[in-house]
Parts: structure tokens; C-alpha cells; sequence
């Protein structure tokens, strides 16, 4: 089964606490696609990148993961650039210079499982043709989305649109505790998890750091939080998007993703039955931030 990830890629320009700067290859649905061709699934990406050095370098490491880039993916001006500054504790605090204007995406009945996710489903113009696509794609084909929110870039209220208007459309949410906290100031994660699972989604995560992932399965009714996995932290970059592509491969793999019908199987599945794929997810998180940038850990690495 093929999977479709729609949305932004880019070039984290990386500075540390001490002024030394690097440049990866990275943007938050980018590298769900990219972390999802490194655990070995069918992958293509969807985005808006520039004919430029930046935009070739970011198809490069397209190809070494085995992921094909859509037709007119390179139509922008110039590709973007998120400029990641880490603080004394390897925290990323971002700032952007993007645009997102898509000219088309591919057809989703080529595909079993399509993701969304961050600045592609808030930043106009871009960001309506997401929703009409999601429209189209949720009738074909199992959908997933990361919210991934940029105040940087987008405004509150913007940001509550997206999310509420994408929902509906979606099997498997997931956002960080940081989202939450953005989009619902003081409100208690059970209570959001309830109502964003009331919307629509069939499972809704909620990273929370080193302090795991809350896991809500909407079928069932069951809630639980996942203890996060060991390691050692150099920095935080990609981590929720390394968690994202680490949940939906547990999830292909276990054939909960990837289909109408297995969309059937997702909405009847307890917590047992997705476990095992929130666990794949923590355990390539917590290699994605052991290493610079927002790497991509392979399913030998994870044991």
C-alpha cells in the first residue's frame, strides 16, 4: 500500500546556544515521509519547494529513503527555510521564511493512507486546497494529521480553524502537549483528547516529552499514558514528526491504517491492539533525538 504525505519540506537552519550553525533537510510532514521511507513503507510527498540548490538537495534525500516527489512539487520561488535556534538545553524555538502555494496534488485513489500536517494546513493559499483534498482523500483512503502548530506563523484562530475543520476528515490525530496547551490554555488533556475523539478520529495521541504519550482509542473509551523510551538528548528537532512516522508505520504494519476496511478495524481496536505501534513510535523518537537534527531511524536501528 502506497502512503501519501501532504505538506511542507524544507531546510532547518540550525543554530546553537554558542552560535555554530548547520543546515538539515527537514519540515514536519516532510519528515513523517522521510521517517516513514526509513522504516520501509511506499512512500510519496506532495509539497512546494524551489528549482533551486536548497530544493535539490531536499530531493536528494528524498531518493535515499526511496521516496517519490509529486509532479510539481519544485514550482516555488524559492525553497523554504525554518531557522531553528537551540537553547542551553537543546530546546528549537523556530522562526520561517516559506511560502506554500501548491499548484495540484495527486490523485487519492493511488493511495491507501494520506498525511497531513503543520504549516500545509494553516497557511494560505495552500492550506484550503488541503482541506478540499482531505475531503476527496477520506472517502478512499485512512488519513492521519499533525497539527505541529507554528505561532510564528499562524494566528490562534487560524490555528483552532484548521484543526477543527481537518477532524472530521481524520482517523489518527496527533499533537504534542505544547499544541494543546497553545490551542486551549489551562483546560486538562482528558477533557481535549474527549473532544477532539468525539470529532471524528478513531485514535488520538498526545506526546508529552519525556513523560510519554497519552493515548486515547475512540472505540473502546480506553485511555492510557505510555512511559517514553531511555536515551540520551542532544537535541529536540524532528522528534514529534519521527514519533508521527514511527506511530503510522505500527499502525500500517498492524493493518489499522492503509484502507477503508482497515479503517473499519481502527475504529473497533482497544488499547491492547494500537499499543504496540504508540511503543514503536516512542522508541523512534527517542533515536530521532539522540541524534543532530531531525533524523530518521531505520527498523534495524529500533531492534
Amino acid at each position: 500500500m502506497r502512503t501519501l504525505v501532504v505538506g511542507e519540506a524544507l531546510v532547518d537552519r540550525v543554530t546553537s546556544a554558542d552560535g555554530s550553525v548547520v543546515e538539515h533537510v527537514g519540515g514536519s510532514p516532510a519528515n513523517v515521509a522521510f521517517g516513514l521511507g526509513a522504516l520501509g513503507h511506499d512512500v510519496e510527498l506532495a509539497t512546494w519547494i524551489g528549482a533551486d540548490a536548497r530544493g535539490d538537495r531536499i530531493e536528494t534525500v528524498c531518493r535515499s529513503h526511496g521516496i517519490a516527489l509529486s509532479p510539481g512539487s519544485r514550482g516555488a520561488r524559492s525553497t523554504p527555510v525554518a531557522h531553528a535556534h537551540l537553547d542551553e538545553l537543546r530546546s528549537a524555538t523556530y522562526t520561517f521564511d516559506l511560502e506554500w502555494a501548491p499548484d495540484d496534488f495527486p490523485s487519492p485513489a493511488s493511495f491507501g493512507h494520506v498525511h497531513v500536517g503543520s504549516i500545509g494546513a494553516v497557511l494560505e493559499p495552500g492550506a484550503t486546497q488541503v482541506r478540499r483534498f482531505l475531503e476527496q482523500a477520506a472517502e478512499l483512503a485512512t488519513v492521519s494529521y499533525d497539527p505541529n502548530l507554528r505561532p510564528a506563523l499562524m494566528s490562534l484562530e487560524e490555528a483552532r480553524a484548521a484543526v477543527t475543520g481537518i477532524l472530521p476528515f481524520v482517523d489518527v490525530i496527533k499533537a504534542s502537549d505544547e499544541d494543546l496547551a497553545w490551542l486551549s490554555p489551562g483546560r486538562p488533556l482528558d477533557e481535549l483528547t474527549a473532544e477532539w475523539a468525539a470529532l471524528g478520529p478513531a485514535l488520538v495521541v498526545v506526546t508529552r516529552g519525556g513523560d510519554g504519550a497519552l493515548v486515547r482509542v475512540t472505540g473502546s473509551g480506553e485511555q492510557e499514558t505510555l512511559p517514553a523510551a531511555a536515551t540520551r538528548l542532544v537535541d529536540t528537532v524532528g522528534a514529534g514528526d519521527s514519533f508521527m512516522a514511527g506511530l503510522l508505520s505500527g499502525l500500517l504494519d498492524a493493518d489499522l491504517l492503509g484502507s477503508v476496511e482497515a479503517r473499519g478495524r481502527l475504529c473497533k481496536a482497544s488499547l491492547r491492539e494500537v499499543a504496540p505501534a504508540v511503543e514503536r513510535a516512542l522508541a523512534t523518537a527517542a533515536r530521532t533525538v539522540a541524534v543532530a537534527g531531525a533524523y530518521a531511524p531505520s527498523r534495524a536501528e529500533l531492534g
